[in-house]
């Protein structure tokens, strides 16, 4: 049996999609039948350029092939991710040539590597399954200006009706998703493997910390994508101000519109947010473990109201109070979920303050939470599920 994976992050790069197709790839070795050739086409470590790390282009073991396409550097926004992708789906195209599978699996969070799934599960004449975090065609409606978006949308609704008619199967990430799939793409099988917490998560809530000297202020961390949807820049600056003696804000990351943050903070006139670049999961959880409260933010678009981000499985399996700017399904799984949390609508400077001071500052473990959605769990049913739709049934 010959599976292919198609992730456009791999690691050692860091993303959401990188940390799950590890741990899916590690569960398919474990539990495929022997012989099984797992071959996953990926890219060199790109999402950043603030962050680089060193990454062979091919890297094999027993029974697995990892090709990373190496992509020139490039931006963060549209036109760059654009090119980016393009180049990789053709350098991938070529690499794939006169192969054969049992079964391709793509994951994309911006529909073009499900897509690019799609054609080649077509042209090789395999089953396809696809692992669906984000609906691109919803997003794009909401953050584009209207003159543009109009005319994109349609484009990529075309693209994306093809993509999942093509699928035997459709995993979404969040069951906030479930009503935009079932209306538009009725009868294709869908499942909800969600994200989860990964070992070295695990591992730290079982290990003692050595806290630093504790502050006269409460620090409160973000960590991750500094992008459009995130819009810190809309939220950081006025809250950390309004919270001057009370808070120290840290931001590690980067992303598109990092640079907009570091503007409105300066307009803001605000000496206690420290902006950090990323860094390997290692060093981040010592920064995590030093915080007394993690935030997250989402923009108030409507497409965000359907999401679940990954982010709030590492800050829930830490034990530290949760701050979430958060709406619609992200905001009823935090509240039901995550115990010593407090939820304010995106954006709301009066509601993020009242929400702050709801927190138990804190830690409390969160075992039932843990127990539920252990990345390594959740990867092994997936993968069962794969190799059904590869036709290797128990």
């Amino acid at each position: 049996m010959r599976l292919l994976i198609l992730s456009f992050y791999f690691p050692p790069d860091l993303s959401a999609g990188s940390f799950r197709t590890s741990a899916l790839v590690s569960a398919l070795r474990r539990d495929a039948p022997p012989g099984t050739q797992i071959d996953v086409v990926t890219t060199l470590p790109n999402r950043y350029h603030t962050f680089s790390t060193n990454a062979a282009e091919l890297e094999t073991a027993a029974g697995l092939e990892v090709r990373r396409i190496p992509l020139r550097a490039h931006r963060s926004d549209m036109l760059g991710q654009s090119r980016a992708f393009l180049a990789f789906a053709r350098q991938a195209l070529r690499h794939l040539r006169g192969r054969k599978y049992d079964v391709v699996f793509a994951t994309s969070s911006r529909l073009m590597t499900a897509a690019l799934g799609a054609f080649v599960s077509r042209r090789l004449r395999a089953p396809l399954y696809l692992d669906i975090r984000d609906i691109f065609v919803d997003t794009i409606g909401d953050v584009l200006p209207p003159l543009l978006a109009g005319s994109i949308k349609r484009i990529f609704s075309l693209v994306e009706s093809w993509t999942m008619r093509r699928a035997q199967r459709i995993n979404l990430v969040s069951e906030g998703f479930a009503d935009y799939f079932r209306a538009r793409y009725a009868g294709r099988p869908l499942t909800f493997f969600t994200n989860g917490i990964d070992d070295e998560f695990l591992a730290a809530t079982t290990q003692p910390v050595a806290r630093p000297e504790k502050e006269s202020r409460t620090t409160v961390l973000y960590a991750g994508n500094i992008g459009e949807g995130q819009c810190l820049h809309e939220i950081v600056p006025t809250l950390a101000r309004a919270l001057r003696d009370r808070v120290r804000f840290i931001i590690i990351g980067d992303g598109g519109r990092r640079a907009a943050l570091q503007s409105a903070l300066v307009s803001a006139a605000v000496d206690n947010v420290e902006l950090r670049d990323p860094m390997p999961r290692a060093q981040l959880l010592g920064a995590y473990q030093a915080a007394d409260v993690l935030f997250l933010h989402l923009g108030g678009h409507p497409a965000f109201e359907k999401v679940l981000p990954s982010k709030l499985f590492e800050y829930a399996a830490l034990g530290k109070p949760v701050l979430a700017g958060v709406a619609g399904y992200a905001a009823q799984f935090t509240r039901t979920e995550i115990t010593n949390s407090a939820v304010f609508p995106p954006g709301n400077l009066a509601a993020a303050l009242a929400a702050f001071d709801s927190l138990q500052i804190r830690d409390r473990q969160r075992p039932e939470f843990i127990s539920k959605y252990a990345r390594a769990s959740i990867a092994r049913a997936m993968a069962a599920d794969i190799l059904v739709v590869a036709g290797c049934v128990p």
